[in-house]
């Protein structure tokens, strides 16, 4: 097993669209002020004009919800500010509860929770910016309408990507920022509105970077690294491991070489790429074969990623000392079906 860390993209992960929060606006028991590009909700933003602003916006939430966001990553970072209320949030093994003026960061691609399972009665902010990253060893790329000084930009580049803490304590700029991005929000997509939601998350931004500074983080250079980017990869595998991977495409995924990829896996997982890829596969298999006993041998090899009956059944015996009916036999019967494809 590997220590969980976050996750990076991979080709069956898709940005969160918040369709729970949705569909609550759609039967009144929630209020949104948003503006969005693709799946996020809200007011659409004009097409081929300032892509990286993704999702912008806040929910008012008058009582206790029946939704939540489970697990989900965002192409950018995000950054959210909890104006009135509680609400559960989790960032990978840290778990929070957060209390009105809350301040949340998020890495693109960071797996978070919003809820337990549910959203209380809340007032919540979020912006999230495009950086134009699928990999934590990958620079950022920040909107070109950004004020910023270089210098301050790459100050704030560096607390955001190296800085493991995803939940801090507003200053009074930062507030104010927040509650007046939402007033702009409320203003829709008119030329000159967009205008001032720029400059405000200028001024968000420009406020984030001296609270950090004042605060100090600890930072943590491997965070930023390609040895981390592999170890991403390889924990979320076990959710894709049956589409076509190949020593190549795998690579490919991690923006790296062939050579300095099966380095890293060996370093982290003590097997080849491929050995690792069989493992994932051959545990996903004995999920199945647990969770569905009627279910054709054949066909579970197949959706485990293996290309043939007899393949599958030579390397389970090779893994755990029996065939893939005998494990069968062996293992006791679900109390309900499994998760298995």
């Amino acid at each position: 097993m590997l220590p969980s860390a976050g996750h990076s993209r991979t080709p069956s992960q898709k940005p969160d669209t918040c369709e729970p929060l949705k569909q609550a606006a759609r039967r009144s028991e929630v209020r949104i002020e948003a503006l969005g590009r693709g799946g996020y909700p809200g007011r659409r933003l004009a097409a081929g004009t300032d892509k990286e602003l993704r999702s912008i916006g806040y929910w008012d939430a008058p009582s206790d919800q029946v939704w939540g966001l489970d697990w989900h990553g965002n192409e950018g970072v995000e950054i959210g500010f909890l104006e009135a209320g509680s609400l559960p949030f989790e960032v990978e093994k840290q778990a929070h509860r957060l209390k009105a003026g809350a301040l949340t960061i998020t890495r693109p691609w960071q797996r978070h929770k919003v809820g337990n399972p549910n959203v209380p009665a809340s007032r919540y902010h979020w912006l999230i910016l495009d950086v134009g990253i699928r990999h934590p060893n990958q620079s950022w790329q920040w909107p070109e309408w950004l004020l910023l000084p270089r210098r301050e930009l790459a100050a704030l580049t560096k607390f955001l990507r190296q800085n493991e803490q995803p939940v801090w304590r507003a200053n009074e700029a930062v507030s104010r920022g927040f509650q007046a991005l939402g007033e702009a929000v409320a203003g829709g997509v008119r030329p000159r509105n967009i205008a001032r939601v720029k400059m405000l998350i200028n001024g968000i931004l420009l406020a984030l970077l001296e609270l950090l500074q004042q605060k100090r983080p600890r930072l943590d250079e491997s965070l930023s690294s390609s040895e981390r980017t592999v170890r991403l990869f390889l924990q979320s595998l076990p959710r894709s491991a049956s589409e076509p991977w190949t020593l190549e495409t795998m690579a490919a995924e991690c923006g790296l070489a062939r050579s300095h990829f099966s380095n890293y896996c060996k370093q982290i997982t003590n097997r080849t790429p491929l050995e690792f890829l069989t493992q994932c596969r051959i545990e996903a298999a004995t999920e199945c074969l647990r969770a569905q006993p009627n279910r054709n041998i054949t066909d579970i090899a197949f959706a485990c990623g293996f290309q043939s009956g007899q393949y599958f059944a030579t390397v389970f015996s090779r893994h755990t000392g029996q065939s893939p009916r005998a494990f069968r036999r062996a293992s006791p019967s679900p109390e309900k079906p499994g998760p298995c494809k």
